[in-house]
């Protein structure tokens, strides 16, 4: 375990100096892993990525989702047609999951409401098939992990075993095609996170067992930043899910009134643009235990934590343009 994070590090390493030099940064190849349905910051999350993908700065390989709820393979797909990109892999997870919809009924609107080439869960792919499958055909070192959602999806890869995709197990397949994970859990530097309570098991797993470096955007950075109101009330948009969803949901609560909070959408960010620029960070290691509770451990290494340094102003500011970007195939 220790050569497979040494290793991931070097890369790592070479791939942060490299934030600070961005002509020289290749197109970030993503998987993008999702609880889509309990909040709707991950609808913000989606349009961030897919107006990155738009711009070149990102190679969307698939969205995963690590809800069974039964809209959520619908919804990626209403999305991911939305932008134009409706062959986007889509895959659920089939083990032992969280089930959980959104109770603002949201997810069932825009399925309703907007074409989608999946109309069921039954129809997507099992996510660690799917895993596998992009995984091992991608060059090493090659990929960045993004998780909005709970790590059960990836408690299931580290745990697999070989099949016809790869000889290899689990934790050497990601250590060998991974660069980074980058996730939206935790509460730094301590505390009790959305993600990381609701499976706990899988968290405390990912955590000890994931071979590459992790970059956390917890809860207290996202909390700051609400986005997601001139969208709600764009008039040059006369159809969109994404207004849509912001449009239903933000009157819903009075802590939404200046837009939603935005702990997806910095994940995303972060994943495909860096954190120099926009963050601090602090390395050590992200402990998890059984109860869902998080503390961290600064004289580890191989995790980090980002730290505003941004204003949260300037950031509200970028993620609002790029929830508000008109998808090219629409333009």
């Amino acid at each position: 375990m220790k050569f497979f994070l040494i290793l991931s590090l070097l890369f790592f390493g070479v791939q942060l100096y490299g934030q600070t030099h961005k002509a020289t940064i290749p197109v970030v190849n993503l998987i993008l892993d999702t609880d889509i349905g309990p909040d709707y910051d991950d609808v913000g999350a989606m349009a961030v990525m897919h107006a990155l993908a738009d711009s070149g700065e990102v190679n969307i390989l698939a969205t995963m989702a690590s809800n069974k709820s039964k809209y959520i393979a619908p919804v990626l797909s209403v999305l991911n047609t939305w932008f134009g990109r409706p062959g986007i892999p889509i895959g659920v997870v089939r083990s032992n999951a969280v089930d959980l919809h959104a109770w603002q009924k949201w997810d069932s609107l825009i399925v309703t409401d907007y074409p989608h080439l999946i109309q069921s869960n039954d129809q997507a792919e099992d996510a660690l098939g799917l895993y596998r499958k992009i995984l091992a055909a991608q060059p090493d070192h090659s990929v960045t992990v993004c998780t909005i959602g709970f790590f059960t999806n990836l408690s299931d890869l580290l745990h697999s075993g070989p099949d016809q995709w790869s000889s290899l197990n689990g934790v050497e397949l990601v250590a060998k095609k991974v660069k980074q994970l980058v996730s939206m859990a935790g509460k730094f530097p301590e505390g009790k996170e959305f993600n990381v309570l609701m499976d706990a098991a899988s968290s405390t797993y990912v955590s000890e067992h994931w071979p590459t470096p992790i970059i956390f955007s917890g809860f207290e950075v996202g909390e700051k930043i609400h986005t997601g109101l001139p969208i709600s009330r764009d008039s040059s948009f006369i159809k969109s899910p994404v207004k849509d969803v912001f449009a239903r949901c933000l009157p819903m609560a009075k802590e939404d009134i200046a837009g939603r909070m935005s702990w997806d959408e910095t994940a995303v960010l972060v994943a495909i643009r860096g954190y120099a620029g926009f963050y601090d960070i602090m390395e050590g290691w992200f402990n998890c235990d059984p109860k869902g509770y998080n503390s961290w451990d600064e004289n580890g290494e191989g995790h980090f934590y980002i730290v505003q340094k941004s204003s949260v102003r300037e950031m509200e500011q970028l993620i609002n343009a790029l929830i508000g970007h008109r998808p090219t195939a629409r333009q």
